[in-house]
């Protein structure tokens, strides 16, 4: 796996890099995340803060507060939703996995937050499914 991820939203206005290796990968089904990308389920790559940078566009990065703690941002350009980031991983910076280059070989490795999945998501995978008031409890399958 690189240690460098590369990436840009759908328009091309922003472009971001993080020179490390992700600390983690996984899919989150949270109420919010599928609001936000319109989707089943979000996943997110999460690298150390202190190796993110946004390349090219950062004046089209627009910020949305979607809770007290967590911001959401995206391009205000095309609209892609791109980055997450909340006190409670303060040292991390939550990236799209769709708007990450090729070559991008990390899966993900587990489903957080599955508790709260989409009624009419049919999920049967082999990853383990997290839930609870934090997301990540072991959930009795």
């Amino acid at each position: 796996m690189s240690d460098k991820i590369e990436g840009g939203c759908l328009c091309g206005a922003v472009r971001f890099e993080a020179k490390a290796a992700p600390l983690w990968v996984a899919n989150c089904h949270c109420s919010m995340c599928r609001r936000a990308h319109g989707a089943a389920y979000v996943t997110w790559v999460s690298v150390p803060a202190q190796s993110f940078m946004i390349t090219r566009g950062l004046h089209n990065v627009k910020d949305f507060e979607s809770s007290p703690s967590a911001l959401r941002s995206f391009c205000q350009r095309c609209g892609s939703t791109m980055f997450f980031r909340a006190k409670r991983w303060k040292d991390e910076v939550h990236i799209a996995r769709a708007n990450i280059d090729p070559p991008f070989d990390a899966k993900p490795q587990v489903h957080a937050f599955f508790s709260d999945r989409a009624d009419w998501l049919d999920l049967h995978d082999e990853l383990p499914k997290r839930g609870g008031p934090t997301g990540i409890e072991p959930l009795e399958e």
